[in-house]
Formats: structure tokens, sequence, C-alpha cells
């Protein structure tokens, strides 16, 4: 019984040490870094975009966060610089990732500016990606027997359409493309972004 004592407080003492060195030594760090000028706040649509994200479990299989060439070659994957803290001013909860099961999106918004791509992709991915192995989701739209005024049409190639019906995008469809659109980071990293391995410097081309 007295040795469970000492084995406490080490364990304790481990914790609180951890959380100093991975929160709290972190939080005054970064935690202040203001954003960049070409980073703007989320619009209401992008917000519920980012809940329809978030509810979708988007985040297990995308990452939101390219590296430096020195831990992968994002950049030549065509998925932009790497990711700073500043980046993410905007981002609660971070929704940075830790799989790529599928693309990293952190600027699919710059790389597939299409909203109407982006639709057709979320209803049947294999529509445009044959090789795709992400799921569907047609409980975003509705199937109609024609367009009504303001509605928004899915485009679909002539085997995924169904005879004598449209696809309609319903807002929770919307919203989602809404944000996707809105991952853009291709503004330039700010020159103190990062202090300590120069890489703001050599990503800002100086």
């Amino acid at each position: 019984m007295n040795r469970s004592i000492p084995l406490v407080v080490l364990a304790m003492a481990i914790l609180a040490f951890a959380t100093v060195m991975l929160v709290v030594g972190p939080k005054l760090q970064i935690g202040s870094e203001p954003s960049p000028p070409g980073l703007r706040p989320y619009t209401a649509q992008e917000l519920r975009g980012r809940q329809q994200y978030i509810s979708l479990g988007c985040v297990y299989c995308h990452s939101q966060q390219p590296r430096t060439p020195d831990q992968a070659p994002d950049a030549e994957r065509g998925w932009g610089r790497a990711s700073v803290a500043a980046d993410y001013a905007y981002d609660y909860p971070h929704l940075m990732g830790t799989m790529r099961t599928g693309p990293d999106l952190f600027n699919v918004g710059a790389r597939l500016p299409s909203a109407a791509w982006q639709l057709t992709h979320l209803y049947q991915p294999r529509a445009v990606s044959p090789w795709s192995i992400m799921p569907a989701y047609p409980f975003l739209f509705e199937t109609k027997d024609r367009a009504a005024p303001g509605d928004l049409v899915v485009w679909l190639p002539p085997k995924q359409r169904i005879p004598g019906k449209v696809v309609v995008a319903k807002p929770e469809a919307r919203d989602l493309v809404a944000y996707l659109l809105s991952l853009d980071h291709t503004y330039p990293v700010p020159a103190d972004a990062i202090r300590d391995d120069g890489y703001a410097k050599k990503a800002a081309g100086k």
C-alpha cells in the first residue's frame, strides 16, 4: 500500500509535465498568432457546411495539413505549401486530421473550385473519379420529376442519370460545398509564422 503513493505521485507528475509541454507551452507560443491577411472568417453558410463536414466524418479520411518537403511530397501532390499555425486562426475545433484515406483538403477550394463538380462528387464519387473509394451521400440530395425555381440541379454522366428524373441539391449539400470551396490557403505565408526552422521564409521565397 505504501508503494502506491509514490507511483500515484509519479504518474501525476508525468501527466502534469506532459500537459505543460504539449498543451500549455504550445498555447503560449502560438495561441496569439494573428490571422494571415489573406485568410477570412467563415460565412454563416460555410460554418453550417463545416458542421456537415464534421457530422459526416470527413475528418476521419481527409487531412487539412500539408507537410513540409522534408516530411512528405505534399507540394508535389498538388496539395499546396505546408500549413502553419496562423492558417487555422478561425478553425474551432481544428480539423487537421491524421488519416489520408482520401487526399488532403487544405486547398481543395483552389484545386477543385467548381461547385458543380463538388456536388456531383458528393452525390456519387465514382461519377467523376472511377477509382474513388469515398462513400456516396445521396441523402444530401433529392430526386424530383422536374426542377422547381431556385433548385440547384446536379450534373450527372449518362450512366448515373435516372430516366425522367433530376437530382437536386438539398441545403445541406450546398452548405458543405460552400465550406469545401472556402478551403483555399494559397495566400503567402506570413514571414514570422514559423520562427525556428526557417520554413516560412522558404515558402515565401525569401
